[in-house]
């Protein structure tokens, strides 16, 4: 039997409390900054695949400043799950500073080239679906078009719905990029 504290606690952790309930796993979207040295990359992976941590989206570039790279990871678990992967991803030798941002207010986007079988039929079609969408054309030939739209994953996932209707050929998403997002005039909600 459980005392009302560990009942707290566990559910606190996105733990089951009684024997038929499921661990609740959650998407969180993370931010380091690290130094750009050899191997850094790695070392963060490497963390991952060690633990059994799951990663769903890895992106990295430089930043403003010399010699430091920004990553965004995407990885799902239960909130104790999570909690751990920020310690250790903070422990690691090149980390400067990692954020949890999902349920702080920011922006995300990711970036999808999509290539649709296309003729001189169906063209005016998919380039008015792109409008939609805010996407452009990258590429066209004879057979094909290439399209290039960034946004919010559900904006990715809606575009690609709307042309699986006519043939897709082949994706490519960049995964996510995030930052957070706060006005000077807002008031520090910490």
């Amino acid at each position: 039997m459980l005392t009302d504290q560990q009942i707290f606690r566990r559910r606190a952790a996105g733990q089951p409390v009684f024997e038929d309930e499921r661990e609740k796993n959650h998407q969180h979207m993370i931010t380091l900054r690290l130094e750009n040295t050899i191997g850094a990359l790695n070392r963060v992976i490497n963390m991952f695949s060690q633990r059994g941590f799951n990663l769903t989206s890895v992106s990295v570039g430089e930043t403003n400043e010399p010699g430091i790279s920004r990553m965004t990871l995407v990885t799902t678990g239960t909130d104790r799950i999570i909690a751990q992967v920020v310690k250790q991803l903070d422990n690691l030798i090149d980390t400067l500073s990692v954020d949890d941002v999902t349920e702080a207010p920011h922006v995300q986007r990711e970036l999808c080239l999509v290539k649709v079988a296309a003729d001189a039929s169906n063209r005016s079609v998919l380039t008015g679906i792109s409008d939609i969408f805010r996407g452009r054309v990258v590429n066209i030939t004879t057979e094909t078009m290439t399209f290039e739209v960034s946004g919010p994953p559900a904006k990715i996932n809606g575009f690609i719905g709307m042309m699986d209707e006519y043939t897709i050929l082949e994706v490519a998403r960049s995964g996510r990029i995030a930052m957070r997002r706060k006005m000077e005039f807002e008031e520090d909600a910490e």
